[in-house]
């Protein structure tokens, strides 16, 4: 269901042109993971600094910039830095105009394990159909980070929630620490999981559209099961008013099957089976 950007095809000569930038992100993410959170400015800053070489490895591998193949690749491994990729750059932008308190670090931890598992587990050049289907690809990504950016304000929104209801004593965080009030975190939380539904659904129909002949698989039956959940979850906001807790468990439950369709099977596939797995 997911576009990937990675490696080289077997046998072929490994492109050294993105050893370098891929080793500065995945430095430069461990060097933000690892700074004090007192350290505002030296962690932004290391997160700036990672996220724009991990921009740059992405670009290199894309355009097969020193090796002898280009164009996009699959893989679960790939797909997962691009999600991160994505995910970092919409919270360094919201970051700059939103109070947006206590994940850097986790971010940064996330987006060095992303580059290092894409550098193991690079992929591989699919087989195109259509000259179409390159935008199946293209929204499965973004679906993927709409998403992971939906998520990461949900878990800002259950951190927010739990230390709002702890009695005053046993709390060690200060207002100003909870970060951006809850209704207007929740608000942004369902904007993104909109969103989210709006680009699967258009990746599912793009995916029935250039499938010749439609086949029943994993990734196609947790694709649906999470349009499914995502989809009762939106209708149970309007019509029940869910909030908290229960929408954040839709939400996860959803993202979790998302993951499974395509990084899941991928993930067998690849790295369990050692099968050539159908993109």
């Amino acid at each position: 269901m997911i576009l990937s950007f990675g490696s080289t095809a077997e046998g072929a000569a490994f492109p050294w042109a993105l050893a370098v930038p891929a080793l500065a992100a995945l430095v430069a993410y461990a060097v933000a993971a690892m700074l004090p959170q007192q350290g505002d400015r030296a962690v932004r800053a290391s997160l700036v600094i990672a996220w724009l070489a991990h921009a740059g490895s992405i670009a290199i591998d894309t355009t097969g910039l020193g090796s002898d193949e280009t164009g996009a690749r699959f893989g679960f491994a790939p797909a997962l830095s691009v999600t991160l990729w994505l995910v970092i750059g919409v919270y360094l932008v919201e970051s700059r105009l939103l109070p947006l308190t206590g994940v850097r670090r986790a971010l940064a931890l996330l987006g060095a394990v992303a580059v290092a598992l894409a550098a193991m587990f690079p992929g591989e050049h699919p087989q195109v159909d259509s000259r179409w289907e390159p935008l199946h690809w293209v929204t499965g990504i973004a679906t993927y980070g709409l998403f992971g950016v939906a998520v990461l304000h949900a878990a800002m929104l259950n951190r927010a929630d739990r230390q709002m209801r702890q009695p005053p004593q046993h709390s060690s965080a200060s207002p100003a620490a909870l970060g951006l009030p809850l209704l207007h975190l929740e608000r942004l939380t369902f904007r993104f999981v909109m969103a989210g539904f709006v680009v699967l659904t258009a990746t599912l129909v793009l995916g029935w559209w250039f499938a010749n002949p439609w086949q029943w698989d994993h990734k196609k039956v947790f694709s649906i099961l999470a349009w499914v959940v995502f989809a009762a979850l939106l209708a149970g906001r309007r019509a029940f008013g869910w909030r908290g807790p229960v929408a954040t468990r839709w939400l996860y439950a959803g993202t979790g099957l998302l993951l499974l369709a395509y990084v899941g099977s991928r993930f067998v596939f690849e790295v369990v089976l050692h099968r050539p797995p159908v993109a």
